[in-house]
């Protein structure tokens, strides 16, 4: 019987699950491939270390952008170096893939994320929708007739969706997320500060100190960058209101793709949501106070997922562990 291995295909993150070992592998969505031959040269945690820094030759970049392949063919061998190192593909066998989407991409989106998981070596595709997976992992009853309401704040993208009886009533997909985050931080730095940062830095800087709510401010941060005017190195004092301040557009974008959900919700399942809340999961969801911002917008109570970066694939590995019982989810694929 051919192994079945779950992948979560994140902008920032690539999770695998398999139904022995549940989840085998954590690694960034990240790969360094010569510019001469296009090899890989590293990936996961060694190709993010080298982001911005690589030689000529080499280029490190993320071949996913906004919840999508932007680069099929190095997304393909990303996902055979995961199938190899996770022991999921040999010589005699090849896994069948589950591969989360995000919800609303197109036939094109969907044809590129089927083609560079059978090019890395699976012998059959099925795609289920990112909301119907995170909702699972985090524990909510989607085959009920109840309404849940799934907030997955993710590297690329931001899915809000309402569940009820197995599948999406209403939804959005809004491309505002993590990754946005970050920019608007190295904007924030460069237009008020002078200051140029990178990428890798804003993102620490959104770790260590970032917060949604001034009342989970946490103080300030020093980080180095180059000062535009002089155009050396500089040390700088960050707070954690300067950061709340950088990414408050890009959480109001959130708030209101959230909003616009809740609207077109039809009444009896508007008020099971009313009653039972939002979950809220994905990277983003590890911000301080966006639970409490995001209550004080709606009026809803909002739940933390207890392990965000983990729902999506926690999600698939349910419906691999269910013996085909969820396999209605699934949107089967083959060649």
């Amino acid at each position: 019987m051919a192994k079945i291995v779950g992948i979560d295909l994140g902008t920032a993150n690539t999770l695998i699950c398999t139904k022995a070992k549940g989840i085998v592998l954590r690694a960034p969505s990240v790969v360094a491939i010569s510019k001469t031959d296009r090899e890989v040269v590293a990936l996961g945690k060694e190709a993010r270390r080298m982001l911005g820094k690589t030689p000529e030759g080499i280029l490190a970049f993320r071949p996913l952008k906004d919840g999508v392949i932007a680069d099929p063919e190095v997304t393909a061998k990303m996902i055979r170096a995961f199938f190899e190192y996770t022991d999921s593909i040999s010589l005699f066998a090849r896994p069948s893939a589950i591969v989360c989407i995000p919800y609303g991409v197109t036939e094109v989106e969907k044809r590129a994320v089927e083609d560079a998981t059978f090019e890395a070596g699976a012998r059959s595709v099925a795609l289920i929708e990112e909301p119907l997976a995170a909702a699972i992992g985090t524990g909510l009853r989607v085959g009920g007739a109840r309404g849940s309401m799934i907030v997955d704040i993710g590297g690329g993208t931001t899915e809000v969706a309402v569940i009820s009886l197995g599948g999406i009533v209403t939804s959005n997909s809004i491309r505002v997320a993590g990754d946005e985050f970050d920019e608007a931080i190295v904007s924030y730095m460069r237009r008020r500060r002078g200051v140029l940062i990178g990428t890798a830095t804003a993102e620490q800087l959104k770790i260590r100190i970032g917060s949604a709510h001034p009342s989970c401010d946490l103080g300030d941060m020093e980080v180095a960058g180059r000062n535009l005017d002089s155009g050396l190195g500089a040390v700088v004092s960050v707070s954690s209101a300067e950061i709340r301040e950088a990414i408050s557009p890009n959480i109001e974008e959130i708030i209101v793709g959230i909003k616009k959900t809740l609207e077109q919700t039809p009444p009896e399942l508007s008020a099971d949501i009313y009653d039972f809340g939002i979950m809220l999961t994905g990277g983003g969801a590890l911000l301080r106070g966006i639970d409490k911002l995001i209550t004080e917008r709606t009026g809803i109570k909002v739940h933390k997922a207890q392990k965000p970066l983990e729902s999506v694939c926690a999600g698939i590995l349910r419906i691999i562990q269910s013996e085909g019982k969820m396999g209605n989810l699934l949107q089967y694929r083959g060649r």
